[in-house]
């Protein structure tokens, strides 16, 4: 069977959100569950490839401008992709980090506290590696001692 035709089949079997919502505790980081965040990150870390490689196209594409202000503007237009370039860079590796957790077996538990983090917030954050109570914890000993 083609590879396109393999994905297609996997991705139909996925759970829909609401499917995970409504799962039972028992079933939490169930296979079929771990599928669905893979091919979510899978997702996201394909779209992350698609922007960098459009914007290295776009700056390779870039004519010089003559007038001064106009490559100003641009300047600052490349600089503001460039920024944004770099922080996908940075999700990049947390995407590759979670996707190393669901092949070891500890994606979506607490690096803390080993707690499930939970269906809604590894949905709203699929890189997501503390719980809300772990990750407010922390940002308040943050705020307390300095990051």
């Amino acid at each position: 069977m083609s590879r396109m035709r393999t994905h297609a089949k996997e991705t139909a079997a996925l759970p829909a959100e609401q499917a995970l919502l409504n799962a039972p505790p028992e079933e939490y980081m169930s296979p079929a569950q771990l599928a669905f965040f893979r091919q979510r990150l899978l997702a996201m870390r394909e779209a992350l490839l698609a922007n960098a490689d459009a914007t290295s196209e776009q700056l390779k594409k870039a004519e010089a401008v003559a007038d001064t202000s106009d490559r100003a503007t641009l300047e600052e237009e490349y600089t503001l992709e460039l920024r944004t370039r770099d922080r996908e860079r940075k999700l990049l590796h947390k995407i590759d980090a979670a996707l190393r957790r669901i092949e070891d077996g500890s994606y979506g538990y607490c690096e803390d506290t080993g707690e499930p983090i939970g269906i809604a917030r590894l949905l709203a954050r699929p890189t997501a590696t503390l719980s809300i109570e772990a990750q407010e914890r922390r940002e308040r000993r943050e705020r307390v001692y300095g990051g």
